[in-house]
C-alpha cells in the first residue's frame, strides 16, 4: 500500500464531457494542499484508451483515482465503469462516479459494478468546490491506495 503525503505527486483521471464541470473541478483542486496531476478525457472511449494506454495515451500516467461521469458521449460511463472493473489491471483503481444522475438505478447499478462511491454533483458553485475538495482529501490523503501496477 501507497500512504500519500502531501508533496507527492497523484496522477487523477477525470472523466467529462461537460467543459463547465472540468473547470469547476479544475477550480477547485486548486486550492487544495494536494500535490495533484489531473488528466481529463471527454468520452468513455478516450477514457479506456487512457487507462489501457493505447494510441494517443500510450504514455499515460495509471491515475491514482478516477473521477467519472455517467453520461457520456461514445461510450457512457456505466459502461467504462462495467469495463474498468471487469480489467485485472484496472479494477484496483478507485472510481468515484460523480454525475448529475440522483436515479436510484444509476445508483444501483453503479454499486453492482463495484463503483467505489456514488456522489450526485451538486448544482451549486460552493457546494460542488466543497464536494471535490472532500473527495481529494479523502481518496488521496486519508485513504491508502493500492501501488501502481504496470500494464
Amino acid at each position: 500500500m501507497i500512504t500519500h503525503t502531501l508533496a507527492t505527486p497523484i496522477d487523477m483521471l477525470l472523466v467529462e464531457d461537460n467543459p463547465d464541470d472540468v473547470d469547476l473541478t479544475i477550480e477547485a483542486l486548486e486550492d487544495t494542499k494536494v500535490a495533484n496531476r489531473l488528466h481529463v478525457v471527454t468520452d468513455g472511449v478516450a477514457a479506456l484508451s487512457f487507462l489501457r494506454r493505447t494510441g494517443e495515451y500510450a504514455q499515460a500516467p495509471r491515475p491514482a483515482v478516477i473521477l467519472l461521469d455517467l453520461n457520456l458521449p461514445k461510450k457512457d460511463g456505466r459502461e467504462v465503469l462495467a469495463d474498468i472493473k471487469d480489467d485485472p489491471v484496472l479494477r484496483r483503481i478507485p472510481v468515484i462516479v460523480l454525475t448529475t444522475s440522483s436515479a436510484r438505478e444509476d445508483i444501483q447499478r453503479a454499486y453492482d459494478t463495484h463503483a467505489n462511491c456514488y456522489i450526485t454533483k451538486p448544482v451549486d458553485f460552493e457546494q460542488f468546490v466543497r464536494v471535490i475538495q472532500a473527495i481529494e482529501n479523502f481518496w488521496l490523503t486519508v485513504v491508502q491506495l493500492p501501488t501502481s501496477q504496470q500494464g
